[in-house]
């Protein structure tokens, strides 16, 4: 049972998220927070494997409560939630250790397969967040550094190929499509991939991927 902690300042919003995750057999919601410090001191109390968190929010915003929930060790991964018009927020939460982003507006189906995943481990990107996130990333660089340049050659071609197709906001099932993998193939080389170039997650390998030059933004 994968269970979750919900953080938005809207009851409303609130309420429709639980309905959502409640009709789904293998998630419970084990609480609701309004700010951001609610969130931090639920999290430590409930320890959900995941806080579906707001960024904007009265007091301490869901950028600071990432940080903290990140920067305390536990075991609870953060799916921030953002809208097209907040990727500078959606870029911080990023610094800030999110496990993954999501628009307010994804459909239902989208959103529990992306809470899921984080559940998992995984990491994931918005396909339609990816551009607009990552073209305020890299608007910042001013170009990769030796280091990265020295951690991209040592990737095969085939783990370049699989960077590239995640770095597009892919799933592992649709990089396997697209190259003619199997599923547990693709795994692997996103395993292989992470330890190579020094990356936490799938989001810092998108961002990787971006600084190297693989993906241009749009």
């Amino acid at each position: 049972m994968t269970t979750v902690l919900i953080v938005d300042d809207q009851a409303l919003q609130r309420l429709g998220f639980h309905m959502l995750l409640e009709a789904e057999p293998d998630m419970t919601v084990v609480g609701e927070a309004g700010n951001g410090s609610e969130a931090v001191r639920m999290t430590a109390e409930l320890r959900p494997d995941v806080v579906l968190m707001d960024v904007r929010m009265p007091g301490m915003d869901g950028i600071e409560a990432t940080r903290r929930i990140a920067e305390s060790g536990g075991r609870s991964r953060v799916l921030v939630l953002t809208t097209f018009d907040l990727d500078e927020y959606a870029y911080e939460a990023l610094r800030a250790g999110a496990s993954g982003f999501f628009l307010k507006d994804a459909r239902p189906a989208e959103l529990v397969v992306g809470i899921r995943a984080v559940a998992a481990g995984d990491s994931v990107i918005s396909p339609g967040l990816t551009h607009k996130l990552i073209d305020a990333y890299t608007a910042r660089r001013s170009g990769h550094s030796p280091e990265h340049t020295r951690r991209l050659a040592d990737l095969t071609e085939r783990e370049r190929e699989v960077l590239t197709a995640l770095a597009t906001g892919a799933t592992n099932a649709e990089i396997a499509e697209r190259l003619h993998l199997a599923e547990s193939t693709v795994k692997s080389h996103v395993s292989r991939i992470l330890t190579k170039i020094g990356a936490r997650d799938r989001v810092q390998a998108v961002i990787f991927a971006y600084d190297v030059g693989l993906v241009r933004p749009s």
